[in-house]
């Protein structure tokens, strides 16, 4: 078995170009998606789960995406829930004293840096942009507090338009596929947007964030149960189940 294993893993490095600086030519985007979109059908991130909830609220989900970094799934939704309670646009979030404000968000991760952040940007965009969320990367760049991982969040959840959220899920398994080859999220965002079909651009973030929780997890990840571990190379994988 092992052997086999082993065999078909050189099969892969020739077919997809892994061993040389190259990006793979002819990764099976489609058979992945599909594949994913089967095992988890129920299954999406919190954010995704806002977007659905709030009717693609551009501000409730930027409000979402700030408050889920280095929080569990969980514990931004229950935040959520409460916050959207007393605020659902910048002007209602000015309202809010801070202390209460972090009351409503504890215990997400740095919840009073984040409260502050929230106030910050809820002015700017009432201040810059009339407030109305900006629809492009760009200009949700020009926000202090916004990172290209809540840009591409907002426009791919809130306005339905073409990004690729990388994230430290899909960092590691696109890497891990051999599908890039790259150090930082910020340059697999750019190598991605160089082979990923532009149809899958929205579904990808949230079909690997939900594959990288659940299976392809950071260390050991579980191989066995693995729906397509036949189209993975294991790069960097030193131990698994």
């Amino acid at each position: 078995m092992a052997k086999q294993r082993k065999s078909n893993l050189k099969i892969l490095n020739s077919k997809f170009n892994i061993q040389n600086s190259k990006l793979p030519l002819s990764f099976p985007f489609k058979e992945m998606v599909e594949t994913l979109q089967n095992t988890f059908k129920d299954e999406v991130p919190a954010v995704t789960k806002i977007s659905q909830r709030e009717n693609r609220n551009p501000f409730l989900i930027l409000v979402g995406t700030l408050l889920s970094l280095r929080t569990k799934d969980e514990t931004t939704e229950k935040a959520m829930e409460r916050l959207t309670k007393e605020a659902k646009t910048p002007e209602d979030i000015l309202k809010i004293p801070i202390e209460r404000l972090q009351e409503l968000i504890y215990p997400v991760g740095f919840y009073r840096n984040k409260s502050v952040t929230l106030r910050d940007v809820s002015h700017i965009i009432i201040e810059n942009y009339n407030g109305k969320v900006p629809d492009s990367i760009d200009e949700l760049l020009k926000i202090k507090g916004i990172g290209r991982k809540t840009a591409n969040l907002v426009i791919t959840e809130g306005y339905g338009k073409p990004g690729i959220c990388v994230d430290t899920h899909v960092h590691r398994i696109s890497n891990r596929l051999g599908i890039v080859k790259t150090k930082n999220p910020h340059e697999t965002e750019t190598s991605l947007r160089e082979v990923l079909p532009k149809k899958y651009w929205i579904i990808y973030n949230t079909l690997l964030v939900t594959f990288g929780k659940n299976i392809c997890n950071p260390v050991s990840p579980q191989c066995s149960v693995c729906p397509i571990a036949h189209l993975c190379p294991q790069i960097g994988v030193a131990k698994h189940r």
